[in-house]
Formats: C-alpha cells, sequence, structure tokens
C-alpha cells in the first residue's frame, strides 16, 4: 500500500489507485464526466495546491534560489490547519490503500508534487520512489 506521485492526464499504472488532483483548476476544455476516464484524476482536492499567487511564482522559477523561495512558501501553506489534516490523512490511507496524487506538470523537478511528496514522506506516508 503506498502514494504514487503522478502527472495527472498520464497513462495509469497496475495498482495505481484512485488519482487525487493536487492542483488549483481542474483540466481546461474537459467535461467533469470524463476526469477520470482521461487520467485525470477521480477526486479533486485543491487544498494541497499552492495558491494562484504561488502557482504563477513556481511557473516562473528560473534559477534554483527562485525555487527555494517557492519551496519555503508552499511549505508554509502547507503548515496551515486544514492542509496538514489533508497530509495526515493521505499519510494513513497510504499505510491501507493505493492511491496517487498529482499534478498536470510535466517534470515532477519543477512542479509543486515534488514538495508534496517530500511532505507526504515527512508526515509518514509510504510515497512510491520516484522514477
Amino acid at each position: 500500500m503506498a502514494i504514487r506521485i503522478v502527472r495527472l492526464g498520464s497513462a495509469r499504472v497496475p495498482g495505481e489507485g484512485p488519482r487525487i488532483g493536487t492542483v488549483r483548476r481542474p483540466p481546461r476544455g474537459v467535461p467533469k464526466t470524463q476526469y477520470a476516464a482521461q487520467n485525470w484524476y477521480d477526486v479533486w482536492y485543491p487544498v494541497l495546491s499552492p495558491s494562484a499567487e504561488l502557482v504563477k511564482l513556481g511557473q516562473q522559477a528560473e534559477t534554483p534560489q527562485d525555487w527555494a523561495l517557492f519551496k519555503k512558501k508552499y511549505r508554509a501553506e502547507m503548515a496551515a490547519p486544514e492542509a496538514r489534516h489533508a497530509l495526515a490523512l493521505l499519510a494513513t490511507l497510504s499505510r491501507h490503500t493505493d492511491l496517487a496524487v498529482g499534478c498536470y506538470c510535466e517534470h515532477e523537478g519543477s512542479c509543486h508534487r515534488s514538495v508534496l511528496r517530500e511532505l507526504l514522506a515527512e508526515a509518514d506516508a509510504q510515497v512510491v520512489p520516484a522514477t
């Protein structure tokens, strides 16, 4: 049992479990009825997404210092009670079932999901190692 960190819209792997979209906005141009069928997500959970302001900061990050600032601010947002409870819930679920969380970004290393991976591990989640 574990959490897999995925790119939303990518092909699912066997045994992945339900996908949770940790994104600020649903996919554009996709009917709600097609989110799961098109491998976006089964449940939208924006509480674990960076704020709209922070999404822009992350997308504009060009240097390691820019990325470090994004990480610091995202971690601060995830320290809020609602986000901490969500991380604890996912960590607990990861010890009992398979599930996946993700974002649209192509590369995990320049996406909030890389920080989310760290936060989940810090919350004692069972996390599938990055490939």
